[in-house]
């Protein structure tokens, strides 16, 4: 019998009986805790509270990179209306424009509010749900900016929201990491060592070999760059969060004294400034409705992947949530490429083809009765 399996009888007094011993047993379980039943689905109250926060923040953060961008864009229409230079023209006068800087703004709290959701929940859920930015910006473009809302764009909100509602049910509700002395730990260990190696020597090649090539021809060029180096800038955000909460946190170690915040301030910087150079040139290349589900899906499934080795977020899931949030993710990116593969298509000619065909139908129909009476009346 192991040793957290003995019970470890006490003598306690009955009331009124003190001089009679009892024998009360108490049961140590595998984690030292009383009692006889071991819940392994048992999450404890604080990561409910930080899973709910992170989701809200995730959530809000959509919202608020969503408007951003009908703001901005509200602003260089206004500035369009007075016959002010266009920004793609060369112009700044949108540095003026107070709507414009309100979707600044906007945007500035909608990436805080991302930042700090990665330090409260798994980043399996919290990447993922950037598809709701998009599909904000296209409900509050048809009602803002008077851009028609096809029936596709419909259908891909709809899925969007489906696929995020099943992914918020079925990921990670606890925090795989606490403290960036964990982090640290985990960054060593040779699962991401090796990940993190090849995805640089991917991205090397693919930037000094391949890209000067084929970059330009190729609408997958830029977008593995994008995605490969994304996925180190959500792990770097994660640990600078980490930085922030502990560094808001009275109880804990001073973290701007580890050498490990510099450097994932570091690493996040030239992350990110490599990724937006990139995807800014296939977006001047290639077709925006087509960079942007592809990228969605690149750079989303890099960071599954990058998560799932460093923070291992997946281990303590069942099957069932495994399957859940792949499913949930794939609704998503069903949606997203709904939503934008098809936003030129005018369904309102799908329309009119039925009703064509409608007529033509009934014209037929009549036809073939016409015939039918002459048939049966040759003297008429």
């Amino acid at each position: 019998m192991n040793s957290w399996e003995q019970k470890e009888s006490y003598p306690s007094p009955k009331v009124g009986a003190a001089d009679e011993p009892q024998n009360d047993t108490i049961e140590y379980g595998p984690t030292g805790s009383h009692g006889d039943v071991a819940d392994t689905d048992f999450v404890p109250l604080h990561s409910q509270r930080d899973f709910i926060i992170g989701l809200s923040l995730a959530v809000s953060s959509s919202i608020f990179i969503g408007t951003s961008f009908i703001l901005k864009k509200k602003g260089l229409l206004r500035l369009e209306a007075r016959g002010a230079a266009r920004a793609g023209a060369g112009g700044h006068a949108y540095l003026y424009e107070p709507v414009w800087w309100a979707g600044i703004i906007t945007m500035a709290i909608g990436e805080a509010a991302n930042f700090l959701a990665y330090g409260f929940a798994p980043a399996t859920l919290v990447t993922p749900l950037g598809a709701l930015s998009v599909l904000v910006t296209a409900i509050l473009s048809a009602k803002f900016l008077k851009e028609r809302l096809n029936l596709h764009g419909k259908m891909g909100c709809m899925l969007a929201v489906l696929g995020s509602t099943i992914m918020v049910i079925h990921a990670p509700k606890e925090e795989s990491v606490n403290d960036l002395k964990e982090l640290g730990m985990m960054m060593m260990e040779p699962g991401f060592l090796f990940y993190a190696g090849l995805a640089l020597a991917i991205s090397m090649v693919m930037i000094f070999k391949v890209a000067p090539k084929h970059g330009t021809t190729n609408i997958l060029i830029y977008i593995i760059i994008c995605s490969l180096l994304g996925s180190f800038s959500v792990a770097c955000v994660k640990g600078v969060s980490l930085v922030g909460k502990e560094f808001l946190d009275s109880d804990s170690p001073n973290p701007f004294t580890e050498p490990l915040t510099y450097f994932l301030i570091v690493c996040l910087v030239l992350s990110i400034s490599t990724q937006i150079n990139y995807l800014n040139k296939s977006l001047d290349i290639f077709n925006t409705s087509i960079v942007t589900p592809i990228y969605y899906v690149m750079f989303t499934t890099c960071v599954l992947t990058c998560s799932a080795i460093l923070y291992k977020e997946w281990q303590g899931m069942s099957i069932m949530d495994i399957v859940g949030t792949l499913a949930g993710f794939g609704v998503i990116i069903i949606g997203i490429f709904l939503l934008h593969a098809f936003r030129n298509v005018d369904d309102s000619q799908l329309n009119i083809n039925a009703k064509r065909q409608s007529n033509g139908q009934n014209g037929s129909s009549a036809e073939y009765s016409n015939l039918l009476d002459e048939e049966d009346n040759p003297d008429a």
